[in-house]
């Protein structure tokens, strides 16, 4: 368990330039606070939790008083989460076990952040069964299936997170390879797959007019295409704009 004491002259050193690695959570406290002392004890249970992945450092508010004018610090027990040199969240009072157990773990990656990030098929998996649904890793796996071909599996993995434009939208192209009706749309795909989203948008809003029952995958489809763009792109204001003319 990583828990220090600083002051004014490390605060830099030990906090600032440390949570450019490691988060730190600085706590704020002084001899003579009862809440102070009810609290200490259950950061550093925290701390000790994620051993090596989160540093708990302690100040005096009363010995170093320029740190606490310097972050306006207005009633103690104060807890301060810092990652990159910033305050990313914090707390004031003395709280209970529950409430400082969220506190790390929004601070600390859990074990699905990491597997998902990894991109590997079997951690994906492992991240899906410890939070179900969680988006990133279901549209990561979903792609990598329908990349390999196991469509329904795919389908089946995206469907536990409805509600994510992207996920939708490639559930919505595995519809539409598998049964394109009148459609004609793999050059639209190979276009997204090559980078040139703007052409599978053209092919996508006109196959609104060519088969009107497919509109509701065609609709998804392309949001998942204009939703990673974000709101002030170009192509997804012009995109937009195309798709409300498309339907109504």
């Amino acid at each position: 368990m990583t828990v220090i004491d600083v002051t004014e002259a490390t605060f830099q050193a030990e906090v600032l330039e440390r949570s450019a690695t490691t988060p730190v959570v600085v706590d704020f406290w002084a001899e003579w606070c009862g809440p102070c002392r009810q609290l200490g004890p259950i950061l550093e249970r925290e701390t000790a939790k994620h051993d090596g992945q989160v540093v708990l450092a302690k100040i005096d508010t009363d010995a170093n008083p320029g740190i606490s004018q310097s972050f306006q610090i207005q009633g103690i027990p104060a807890v301060k989460a810092f990652r990159d040199g910033q305050v990313v969240d914090e707390f004031v009072g003395a709280q209970s076990p529950a409430i400082v157990e969220r506190f790390f773990r929004k601070l600390v990656p859990s074990e699905a952040d990491a597997l998902a990030r990894s991109g590997d098929e079997a951690d994906l998996r492992r991240a899906l069964e410890l939070e179900p649904g969680r988006a990133d890793a279901a549209l990561a796996l979903g792609g990598l299936l329908h990349r390999r071909g196991d469509a329904q599996e795919a389908l089946g993995i995206l469907e536990q997170v409805r509600g994510n434009f992207a996920a939708e939208g490639l559930a919505a192209r595995i519809r539409l390879e598998q049964d394109p009706g009148p459609l004609e749309l793999d050059a639209a795909w190979a276009a997204l797959d090559g980078g040139d989203p703007e052409t599978a948008l053209t092919a996508l809003l006109e196959g609104m007019a060519v088969a009107p029952d497919r509109k509701d995958d065609l609709r998804q489809a392309v949001i998942g295409i204009l939703d990673p763009l974000g709101v002030d792109h170009p192509l997804a204001r012009d995109g937009r704009r195309r798709l409300a003319a498309a339907l109504y």
